[in-house]
């Protein structure tokens, strides 16, 4: 990961399908090798979310949210946010689709901690790593890049 950008990121939609769907959070940190230089927790506004699971699953540290009337003002935002930096996210059935927005590199961070993807990944890299389990995926993605890297040492 060395002299290498990119961006880790979290999105939680409301659907699998972009085109079906909205975002109701959209988490990322822009990195220089394992150095954090800006994160980006945008959420959409609670009163455009009709999922109450979605709402519960999202409130937490709500003033340390921006907070946007719909999805495509966040990724126009998070496009100014990621410029040309590569996109490392976690691997599920909706991600990638959602980045479909996006012409940047794209690969799965999971390939940088030497696992596959699960359904269970987040418990995996948690354990892997001795981690505390925390709301913020990409503050453990970080985390479990960072003792990656400094065990290859």
């Amino acid at each position: 990961m060395d002299n290498k950008k990119y961006i880790i990121l979290e999105i939680i939609p409301t659907a699998l399908d972009p085109d079906k769907g909205d975002i109701v959070q959209l988490s990322a940190l822009k990195l220089d090798g394992i150095k954090l230089l800006d994160r980006f927790d945008y959420r959409l506004n609670k009163d455009k979310v009709n999922n109450k699971y979605l709402l519960e699953l999202t409130d937490y540290d709500n003033d340390k949210f921006d907070y946007l009337d719909n999805s495509l003002d966040i990724i126009d935002k998070f496009k100014e946010f990621i410029e040309d930096y590569d996109l490392l996210f976690i691997d599920n059935q909706y991600t990638l689709d959602y980045l479909k927005y996006f012409d940047n590199n794209k690969e799965s961070i999971v390939n940088y901690l030497d696992m596959e993807y699960s359904d269970d990944v987040i418990d995996k890299i948690i354990n892997k790593y001795n981690l505390e389990s925390s709301n913020y995926i990409v503050d453990l993605l970080y985390e479990a890049l960072i003792y990656n890297e400094n065990d290859g040492d």
